[in-house]
């Protein structure tokens, strides 16, 4: 199932008087912010107009129109941002977003099902799949790269992969 919305970032703090968030980033961009219109407050949730974006240190300073002033500001510490799918960073060709492939069949290359993928943990070297199996309560991590996951199919939720020695 596709999700709708991606988590940009994390309100920290209110900054200033004049209703500026402190925003933690949680994308891989911060620098999106720029472009961005509108963010959701929570997942689906209320619409903020973005009408100015800064950058301190690790930070993100932004001023929404629906939030004039600090002591407003302050009633959305802790609460996530963020934007739809239409909003979001567009991808390559081959490219898919982590929430598209979760849940999908993981099958080896020798036709045999072997389970359901349930986490992506990003490394930084390379991702690694985290794979529950097929009537297991046991998982198994999947280094993702070409000599193990072979080929990834979003649309249709299947991930296709070479058992290399050593990973059962």
């Amino acid at each position: 199932m596709k999700t709708e919305f991606f988590r940009v970032g994390v309100i920290s703090s209110a900054h200033g008087i004049k209703g500026e968030l402190n925003v933690f980033p949680t994308c891989e961009d911060p620098s999106r912010f720029k472009k961005l219109k509108t963010v959701y407050l929570g997942e689906g949730g209320t619409v903020l107009t973005v009408e100015s974006v800064k950058f301190f240190k690790n930070m993100v300073i932004l001023k929404v129109k629906e939030i004039p002033d600090r002591t407003e500001a302050e009633k959305y510490r802790n609460k996530e941002l963020y934007v739809d799918r239409a909003n979001a960073v567009p991808l390559k060709e081959g490219e898919y977003y982590i929430s598209d492939i979760l849940g999908s069949t993981v099958i080896t290359d020798e036709g045999e099902e072997l389970g359901t993928l349930v986490n992506v943990m990003q490394t930084g070297a390379n991702d690694v799949f985290e794979v529950q199996l097929k009537n297991d309560k046991k998982t198994v991590l999947l280094p993702k790269i070409d000599d193990c996951v072979l080929k990834v199919d979003a649309e249709k939720g299947e991930i296709l992969v070479h058992m290399m020695k050593g990973l059962l």
